[in-house]
């Protein structure tokens, strides 16, 4: 087989400026048809943007360090790894990687 089948081609895409994104706080995104909320709570990590309870927006959630609670219903997600951490077992949401560069942020998608 050829190698090029076994490469995953990443494409990183620019979402935001240096200082856009509190320290803290999440903030929603569309990015090639999808929702994702990316968090600035030292360093920063992004993951899809809705609750798969009911489809709330996670990203104005409280953050208690690395748990985010989804602001409908109280439902908690891991932010670095997607995990939800009550209620159903095995449920995750997509992670996305996120780097700091020299003009800005960027997403792996």
């Amino acid at each position: 087989m050829e190698l090029y089948k076994f490469l995953k081609f990443m494409t990183w895409k620019k979402i935001a400026e240096k200082g856009e994104m509190q320290n803290g706080k999440g903030l929603e995104f569309k990015i090639e048809g999808k929702k994702i909320t990316i968090f600035n709570k030292d360093g920063y990590y992004a993951l899809d943007a809705l609750c798969v309870h009911q489809d709330g927006s996670i990203a104005t959630g409280k953050l208690d360090g690395d748990i985010v609670e989804c602001p409908l219903h109280s439902w908690h997600y891991n932010i670095k790894t997607g995990k939800l951490l009550d209620y159903l077992k095995d449920v995750k949401l997509q992670t996305y990687k996120v780097e700091e560069k020299k003009d800005g942020i960027y997403i792996d998608i």
